[in-house]
């Protein structure tokens, strides 16, 4: 488990037995969520389909290709799952980089929590994994998104245009990175 400065958010891996909490947040959210997501399947909004998609992240640390978290606000009478963040894409060899992915509930926005959330993966992914490269792509239009990267000390990289199918349209995305060179010169 991963905790935050502030003892509020936790990152915990997402096991199959949190597959009923992640489609409550997902149904919640899936209006708020929707224009920011590719089209999934209906079964993808099962408890089966999201045990499904949090399998694809369990197994070796040194050998998976994804690890997926929950994002779980602290402190009341049981942990709330609030969202998730997870690195995909995991990539060893030479390259030693990772895709960063996330999404928060609509009631979870605007308190910090996916920024310390950020912060926490990249530890992760740098101490952890031993990854060099952290990177991310965010729809232009999504201001908040953009806003948590750059607050958790990513560089704007570029934009790629037609990026990921998202909604069923062919979305650019603003390119974001983060080294491990970048991350230790933060901790000094």
């Amino acid at each position: 488990m991963l905790t935050g400065i502030n003892g509020k958010l936790a990152l915990r891996r997402l096991t199959p037995e949190h597959a009923q909490e992640m489609l409550d947040l997902r149904l919640r959210n899936h209006e708020y969520l929707q224009p920011f997501e590719p089209i999934r399947d209906a079964s993808f909004f099962t408890v089966e389909g999201q045990e499904k998609d949090i399998l694809t992240g369990m197994g070796d640390r040194d050998q998976a290709t994804s690890a997926l978290f929950g994002m779980f606000v602290t402190g009341n009478e049981k942990d709330e799952l609030a969202g998730r963040i997870a690195l995909t894409g995991i990539a060893r060899g030479p390259f030693q980089n990772a895709n960063l992915g996330y999404f928060i509930g609509r009631e979870h926005q605007g308190k910090g929590y996916m920024t310390e959330a950020v912060r926490l993966c990249v530890r992760y992914a740098f101490e952890e994994l031993g990854l060099h490269r952290v990177q991310a792509g965010v729809m232009p239009r999504n201001v908040p998104s953009l806003r948590v990267l750059e607050k958790a000390g990513f560089r704007r990289e570029g934009l790629a245009l037609k990026y990921l199918l998202i909604n069923g349209v062919w979305e650019d995305h603003v390119l974001f990175a983060k080294t491990r060179e970048d991350w230790e010169a933060e901790k000094k």
